[in-house]
């Protein structure tokens, strides 16, 4: 009797999990600019994403890139202006993105309205002055249905170019 597996079962395991993660997996396409920018890669972070383990605990639900008062704030994609006015005494924008993530920008004074179409790399208002002790912009990214999983805004840029020099 002639066994039906001729190869180690080691080497369908391999080829399958070759094939299926082809199938599955695609990088993310580069659809955002750095909001302080409009570079595709993070030029200037001051304060890093440090997501709480749930909604409710303590953390830092985004990242805070270096820009001065006063300096234009850019929409980091293209996208539907959802909210620009004051959250708690502090000036924010929202877009939301074809992709269902939602972008955040505090403090900025808005130049543009609720509803209004807004692309990639455009003025949406410029930095208003901290209300919470932390200087530069704060720039926040969630998604999901509801619109509560944060992610962190750097993993919607391109990685960085990383190139060694020879000293």
């Amino acid at each position: 009797m002639t066994p039906l597996i001729t190869k180690p079962l080691s080497s369908w395991l391999v080829a399958v999990t070759a094939i299926s993660s082809s199938l599955w997996w695609s990088p993310p396409a580069a659809a955002y600019v750095d909001p302080s920018t409009g570079h595709s890669t993070a030029q200037k972070v001051i304060r890093a994403f440090d997501k709480p383990e749930h909604n409710w605990l303590p953390g830092h639900r985004g990242v805070d890139l270096a820009l001065e008062v006063g300096e234009p704030v850019l929409a980091a994609g293209s996208g539907v202006v959802v909210f620009a006015g004051n959250v708690a005494g502090t000036p924010t924008v929202s877009i939301d993105h074809s992709d269902g993530v939602r972008t955040t920008y505090q403090p900025v004074f808005p130049s543009v309205v609720e509803g209004e179409h807004v692309t990639e790399g455009s003025e949406i208002g410029s930095l208003a002055h901290a209300t919470d002790g932390w200087e530069g912009l704060q720039w926040g990214a969630r998604s999901g249905p509801a619109r509560d999983e944060y992610l962190n805004p750097l993993s919607l840029l391109e990685l960085p170019t990383i190139r060694l020099k020879q000293i």
